[in-house]
């Protein structure tokens, strides 16, 4: 199945920039956590109060990002069956059609563990209405396992600072919440500082955003405060962390 939605979203491979000198003091006077992973990519981690973050940039975890990829994430304490996701329009036509071609054109019956849990809850969760996301619906699709809490989640400034997000419409953006964690992938094939500055930004407001909703009455709980137990590194040839 993976291999599949790999040659349905093949793009040739950027090569990686290797102009990080920037990147290493600008971590460092935010006292963040710099580290360098061969020369495939990196690794910042820092904090936004209590709560860690991790900011990876490296080739592509994901058959529908082609080259390099962004990646942010953080442990909220969410609930763990709570799934969320905010997509661009196109990238959410190429995977419904991928889906389609695969499992309705195609030999499979079901969809696998392989899938991207952001495709399959794209064809398991209903969407937003475009009137119940009015900033975004023109870029932008939303759905949720919970409808409420991702209509709080999207209240206010982020939505605003979605809806004029500079993205090309055709650059791969998934923002989602699963297993009590918060992600953003986005392709970028070239780490800058201003972009990465940029994407931690809007990040940062998702999460707060995310710790206002989980602490409103009738909601999951407000998140742990804990300091996180980061997994493997997902940057291939990580000796340090295999």
């Amino acid at each position: 199945m993976l291999e599949g939605l790999k040659r349905w979203f093949a793009g040739g491979p950027d090569a990686p920039s290797q102009d990080w000198d920037g990147i290493a003091p600008w971590a460092r006077q935010k006292q963040y956590a710099f580290r360098g992973v061969h020369s495939e990519g990196f690794v910042i981690d820092g904090r936004l109060g209590p709560t860690p973050w991790r900011l990876e940039w490296g080739p592509s975890q994901r058959p529908y990002i082609p080259g390099r990829e962004l990646r942010l994430r953080a442990e909220l304490g969410l609930g763990a069956d709570l799934q969320v996701v905010v997509m661009n329009r196109e990238l959410q036509e190429s995977m419904e059609k991928a889906v389609f071609d695969q499992y309705v054109e195609g030999v499979q019956t079901r969809i696998d563990n392989q899938t991207p849990p952001e495709m399959r809850w794209l064809v398991m969760f209903p969407k937003l209405a475009g009137t119940e996301m009015p900033l975004l619906r023109e870029r932008f699709v939303a759905l949720a396992s919970v409808k409420g809490w991702l209509m709080q989640w999207l209240e206010g400034p982020l939505s605003q600072s979605l809806a004029v997000l500079r993205l090309e419409p055709a650059t791969p953006f998934v923002l989602m919440i699963g297993r009590g964690r918060l992600m953003l992938r986005t392709a970028l094939p070239d780490a800058e500082i201003e972009s990465l500055q940029a994407w931690l930004r809007l990040f940062e407001l998702a999460m707060r955003e995310a710790r206002r909703v989980a602490a409103a009455p009738g909601e999951a709980g407000p998140p742990s405060s804990a300091p996180s137990l980061w997994p493997t590194s997902a940057l291939p040839g990580d000796e340090r962390h295999k």
